[in-house]
């Protein structure tokens, strides 16, 4: 099972950037997808973004043109670009491993807090 260890959040203000990053345990090549997902206080975790190992990407209606996932296979590192922060985007954020087609997210790491505030 691969281990994953988010890094990258911080207190930005509105309107900022922060990239996060997810490195992998393991070469993440032949993962079938790697996803980011958040959490906010009193709230379920929901998903952000996500990337199939062949290039294919799904995103949230709400970060739809201001978050973009990328994956560095050589580093074995995930990455979420996180522009146009908004207050509404403050969570902890996971980092999440779908080994195959026909099976779930999990291998989630500790999480790294985004915090959007002026």
């Amino acid at each position: 099972q691969v281990q994953l260890v988010e890094s990258g959040g911080g207190l930005v203000q509105p309107g900022g950037s922060l990239r996060l990053s997810c490195a992998a345990s393991r070469s993440i090549f032949s993962i079938y997808a790697m996803g980011w997902f958040r959490q906010a206080p009193g709230k379920q975790r929901e998903l952000v973004a996500t990337m199939t190992s062949g290039g294919s990407t799904n995103y949230a209606d709400f970060v739809k043109g201001r978050f973009t996932i990328s994956r560095d296979n050589a580093k074995n590192t995930v990455y979420l670009q996180m522009n146009s922060l908004k207050p509404e985007d403050t969570a902890v954020y996971y980092c999440g491993a779908r080994p195959q087609v026909f099976s779930a997210f999990g291998s989630w790491g500790q999480g790294s807090q985004v915090t959007v505030s002026s």
